[in-house]
Formats: C-alpha cells, sequence, structure tokens
C-alpha cells in the first residue's frame, strides 16, 4: 500500500504556509483569474512564487487550479496567465475544460496536468482519454462509490494517479457543475463566481396567489431543500487506501487558517497512525472525529461512498454552520515588547481562556493577560476584526500558531 498525499486548500499566503506547517502533503490555491473560486482572495503572481518557494523549503508541493470553463474572450487571458505559471513551475494545473487542457500543455508541457472534478470523470474510459492526451492526474466526480473507485483503478494505467474530495462542503450539482447562480444571481458558478445559491431558504408560491410563499418542508425556520452535510471520510482512511487512491483532498479554499490547521492535523495523523498500525488508527478512530470538529461544519455524511445520499444527508431546518472552536488569529510573530502580534478575527477579552493550537498535536490552554494596539494602548476586548493587536498570555506561542477559544461542543 502506498500512502497516499494529504491535500490541502488554501485562499492566501498565510493560509498556505498554515497548511504546510499543520501536515499538508501539497496545497493547491488559485491565482486571481481562471479559477472556480473567485470570491477566495487568492494570490498574486509574487505570493504565489513566495507560496510555492516555502512549500519547497519544506518538501511540499503547490497546484494551482485553472479550471473555469472558458469563453472565447477568456483564452488570451490564460495563455498569459499559464505563461506566467510556466515561470513560477508548480507541481501541477488543474483543468476542467479541453481548450484550457489544450493552452496549458502547448505553453507549459513540463507542468504536469491534473483534470479537475469538474470535468465529472465517472469511468475508466474518460480516465483513459485524458491519460492519452497526457494527464497525470484524475480528481474524479464527486458522486462514485467507493466500490466504482475500486474498479475505476483496476482499468486505468498504474501511473495515472487518482484524487478523490474526502472533506468539506458539498454541491447540490453534478459535480460542481450547477447553473443556479447563473440563473438566479447572473454570475456564473462555472466561472469562479458562485453565489451558493444551494443554501438559500425556498417556499413554494401558487400562481394564483402571488405574494402568499408556503413552506416546502413544514418547520418555523422554513426550509433549505438543497443544503448538503459536509463530507466526512476520516473514520474511513483504510477504505480509501484500499481503493488505490493517490491524493485525499480537502474542500475549502475559501476557509480560514483555522479550519485548515484542524483538518490538516486531524487528516495527518488519521493517515500517519494507520501507516504506523491498523489496530492503533481503529482504536483512535473517535479522537480524530472530534479533532476535525474543532472548528466550522455542519453535520456529517459519507457523500456518495457508500451508496446514493437521501434525505438524512441533507440539513433542513439551517444553513448555518456548527462552530466549536472560534478563530482569534494566527501568530504572526512578536514585538520589541515580546508580545505576540496577530491579525485579530473574532471577539476576546482580557481575562479570557483560550488554546494554542500547535502544528505537532498540542493545545496548550493559556489565560489573556493583556491586549494592547500597535500603539501600546491597552484594551479590555479585541471587538474589532482584522485589527491588529498585541497579547500577553499566561505561556508563549510561535509564529504559524493558531489562537482559538472552544465551545461547548455540537457532537
Amino acid at each position: 500500500m502506498t500512502k497516499p498525499e494529504l491535500l490541502m486548500p488554501a485562499g492566501s499566503l498565510p493560509v498556505l504556509k498554515t497548511a504546510v506547517l499543520y501536515g499538508a502533503d501539497a496545497v493547491y490555491i488559485g491565482g486571481e483569474t481562471m479559477s472556480l473560486r473567485a470570491k477566495a482572495r487568492n494570490f498574486t503572481k509574487e505570493e504565489m512564487r513566495e507560496g510555492i518557494e516555502f512549500a519547497h523549503q519544506h518538501g511540499r508541493k503547490v497546484y494551482v487550479t485553472a479550471n473555469i470553463f472558458a469563453h472565447n474572450g477568456d483564452l488570451p487571458q490564460a495563455e498569459a496567465y499559464f505563461a506566467e505559471l510556466k515561470e513560477l513551475k508548480p507541481g501541477a494545473i488543474l483543468v476542467a475544460d479541453p481548450g484550457m487542457f489544450s493552452l496549458a500543455q502547448r505553453i507549459c508541457p513540463e507542468i504536469d496536468l491534473h483534470i479537475s472534478t469538474q470535468a465529472n470523470s465517472t469511468n475508466y474510459e474518460t480516465c483513459r482519454f485524458w491519460h492519452r492526451l497526457g494527464a497525470t492526474r484524475i480528481v474524479t466526480a464527486r458522486e462514485l462509490s467507493m466500490a466504482e473507485i475500486g474498479d475505476l483503478r483496476k482499468h486505468i494505467p498504474e501511473e495515472l494517479e487518482l484524487e478523490v474530495f474526502v472533506h468539506g462542503a458539498m454541491c447540490i450539482s453534478y459535480s460542481g457543475r450547477c447553473l443556479l447562480s447563473s440563473y438566479l444571481a447572473g454570475r456564473d458558478a462555472n466561472r469562479g463566481a458562485c453565489t451558493h445559491p444551494c443554501r438559500w431558504q425556498y417556499a413554494v408560491m401558487e400562481e394564483t396567489r402571488p405574494g402568499e410563499y408556503m413552506p416546502i418542508e413544514e418547520n418555523e425556520r422554513g426550509t433549505y431543500i438543497f443544503n448538503s452535510r459536509d463530507l466526512c471520510m476520516i473514520e474511513h482512511i483504510p477504505d480509501l487506501v484500499n481503493a488505490g487512491i493517490n491524493s485525499l483532498k480537502i474542500e475549502g479554499r475559501m476557509k480560514t487558517a483555522l479550519y485548515v490547521a484542524t483538518a490538516a492535523r486531524a487528516y495527518r495523523m488519521a493517515i500517519d497512525d494507520y501507516f504506523e498500525d491498523p489496530a492503533l488508527y481503529e482504536k483512535k478512530k473517535e479522537t480524530y472525529l472530534e479533532m476535525v470538529s474543532d472548528c466550522t461544519f455542519r453535520r456529517f455524511t459519507t457523500g456518495f461512498f457508500y451508496g446514493r445520499p437521501d434525505q438524512n444527508d441533507q440539513i433542513y431546518d439551517s444553513n448555518t454552520y456548527i462552530r466549536n472552536a472560534v478563530y482569534i488569529g494566527s501568530v504572526q510573530g512578536h514585538d520589541e515588547a515580546g508580545r505576540i502580534v496577530i491579525e485579530q478575527k473574532n471577539k476576546f477579552c482580557v481575562g479570557d481562556k483560550i488554546e494554542i493550537m500547535k502544528p505537532d498535536g498540542r493545545d496548550i490552554e493559556v489565560s489573556v493577560l493583556g491586549i494592547y494596539d500597535d500603539e501600546g494602548n491597552a484594551q479590555e476586548s479585541a471587538p474589532h476584526p482584522k485589527q491588529r493587536i498585541h497579547l500577553e498570555l499566561s505561556a508563549d506561542a510561535e509564529e504559524y500558531d493558531i489562537l482559538r477559544m472552544p465551545q461547548e461542543s455540537a457532537l
């Protein structure tokens, strides 16, 4: 058995560094164009260069997404973008559109090409087709079962890698190829501008009674009929390995450093424990699930891996996340007085008990002894998101440590 790669998302340079330090083997990112997460902060050319260099210094890889379905007007920009990537030398480029594949292959043939899940690869003949064209990896369609993936593996060349989503948000539409956003909001999900209408609240209105809205599911809060639970396969690592999957992919380029650190650390431990001793992995399954729940999630499902999802895999009463920890910030370094410096994400106060989350798996409970602004003025609380603040804690923290405030468990 080959240990699969742990592939983490990053929507910004600090989150990329977090992913690398907290256990990712590789990180996938998007530039400022050509990506299906246009609303993420994404990477400038120089940030991409720094991120790739940082990953390489730690023996990790960076893959760049260019998985939009391009229109004619996108192609000149795509050519320029691939020329930039040729210079930056990421580990691979992800594409879904055959035209984008052809451009990338012509402009930067030395960079591996991975076929995005948006290409809907559901059978081994499709995989063979892309392999003959020069693809080195297929990100399988999300709709495949574990048995189908295992059968697919048996019918494709050994050198053709398989990448599978194992954790994160699920899309209501087939492999994410959705027209809802374009129809309802004029923003094309297939070109990176999805407004996530699958998370909206819906009702039925009868034609002769305009303005009279009837809930589709009887509930005092309405219904969210398209709202899926989040995928979580951390309790099924052996099945993923035995199916011959080369890369385990976490969804979430719009997510925080806390989410990425939490998921990376939990899956890193689960994968490593399984390959050290399968009995150890089985013994610690509950621990992994608790660890991966220490951020935000929408309750969990195994998606299509063990059968078609049904009503038990949807969330009809709410579109909000369960939050087991509040993200306070990531440590950026220390000031001249020795205090740690962060960009604050959520409110907290002097006297609060918080946790320092470390890449090596330790969680250290500390007290907030002091909060100061850039001028050294003391504050009783930090109520303003994105404020740069200086903290005095009862124990020291290091650069890239995550600060979080645990909430009552929702499990």
